[in-house]
């Protein structure tokens, strides 16, 4: 019974850190600093807004007709966790999406 319980919590322990490892794939943080580095960029290269529809939020995947930039040097010299994504720009936000599922990894105000 003991040796049961044991490969079970052993089991639920693997599981469990799976999903954390997955959840940790699906998006990226971005500290305050770097947003700013970001946004700064977004406004002194008069990024034009995608037009789209839609509520794009984190984990949210981006139709084929939004088309997505890569992210430029400028950026991910400071902020390298953002370089193997591609991003957008809309309603006053950036979009950086997993170019090879289009998934939403970050949304920032």
């Amino acid at each position: 019974m003991k040796k049961f319980a044991f490969v079970g919590a052993s089991a639920f322990a693997l599981l469990a850190s799976g999903y954390a490892m997955a959840q940790d794939e699906a998006t990226v943080t971005i500290l305050p600093a770097h947003e700013k580095v970001i946004h700064d960029y977004v406004v002194q290269e008069h990024m034009k807004p995608v037009d789209a529809d839609g509520n794009y939020i984190v984990g949210g995947t981006v139709p084929e007709t939004v088309e997505l930039a890569p992210v430029p040097e400028q950026i991910y010299t400071t902020v390298p966790e953002v370089k193997k994504y591609r991003y957008f720009y809309w309603k006053d936000r950036v979009v950086f999406v997993d170019p090879d599922t289009r998934r939403i990894v970050d949304v920032m105000n």
